[in-house]
């Protein structure tokens, strides 16, 4: 509003001074109008031009940029029209306030992404507003993705319990499966047409699935419930992270802490030990 006030009285300063330079006889373009009275006589009405500056975003309360690290969770999405996506980057315009989940064993987990954040409406418009009221329209592809889930945990399953768009939790049209993205990555698609049928590492926590898709699909939602939307969120359960050493994977989740499979086979070498000892003092 003070932006708007000082453009305003330095706009009719400099109205005034051309009117008085010009003697009062010439009319001043873009910023004075000529009106004819029902006498007949002709009046200028001045009108001060008033120039409205964007906010800058240090001006805006912009919510936090959320980067994934290695063992986090992400919703990695894209709409539509392939604009507005997040993949873990804080370079995505649905990057502030993203919901990640740090996967530190089997359990229950969330994770999200929310284009009405001052942030993403800030990106979406340029910075020059409005600051909320834009909706994404459709789902080019989303999917629950561990960031190095592949090399932390081998046998990780993920279960997509549900999906809630704008808070409603909608209908689930297949069960997903887990595979992994790149060797790298671990995935559980939801919405993913690229892919036509169940690929060779795919699994579930009872474990392998393959052929072609019927109870299981890369596509687990209707498009439909996702015409439009602000925020989607999905609850899912992680299963499996214990069998990272046994497969040979990492043994470290994305904290550095061990992972538990370690935790299992130090506690059966510190058993193992106990007994010989126990034997030594028997045999003297």
């Amino acid at each position: 509003m003070t932006k708007k006030l000082l453009a305003a009285l330095c706009a009719s300063a400099m109205v005034l001074a051309a009117c008085t330079a010009c003697g009062g006889s010439s009319s001043v373009a873009e910023s004075s109008a000529e009106t004819t009275t029902t006498a007949g006589t002709t009046t200028t009405a001045e009108t001060a031009a008033v120039v409205d500056v964007a906010p800058s975003a240090d001006d805006l309360e912009i919510e936090p940029a959320v980067v994934a690290k290695s063992g986090d969770a992400i919703l990695a999405i894209a709409d539509g029209q392939w604009w507005v996506q997040y993949w873990g980057s804080d370079e995505d315009i649905l990057t502030y306030d993203a919901g990640v989940a740090p996967i530190t064993g089997d359990g229950d987990y969330t994770v999200s992404v929310n284009v009405g954040t001052t942030g993403a409406q800030y990106d979406i418009t340029d910075g020059q507003g409005p600051f909320e009221g834009y909706v994404c329209e459709g789902v080019s592809f989303a999917a629950v993705k561990v960031i190095d889930g592949t090399k932390l945990y081998p046998n990780m399953s993920i279960e997509i319990k549900e999906i809630r768009v704008d808070g409603k939790a909608i209908n689930l049209t297949a069960k997903n499966y887990t595979s992994s993205d790149d060797g790298t990555e671990m995935r559980a698609n939801i919405y993913n047409s690229y892919v036509s049928s169940i690929p060779e590492d795919g699994h579930t926590a009872a474990g392998a699935v393959s052929g072609e898709f019927g109870e299981y699909s890369s596509m687990i939602l209707d498009p439909a419930d996702v015409a439009k939307w602000s925020k989607i969120e999905v609850d899912f359960t992680v299963t499996g992270t214990g069998d990272a050493a046994a497969e040979g994977g990492d043994t470290t989740d994305a904290t550095g802490e061990a992972a538990p499979a370690a935790d299992t086979t130090a506690a059966a070498a510190d058993t193992t030990a106990a007994a010989a000892d126990t034997t030594a003092a028997a045999a003297q």
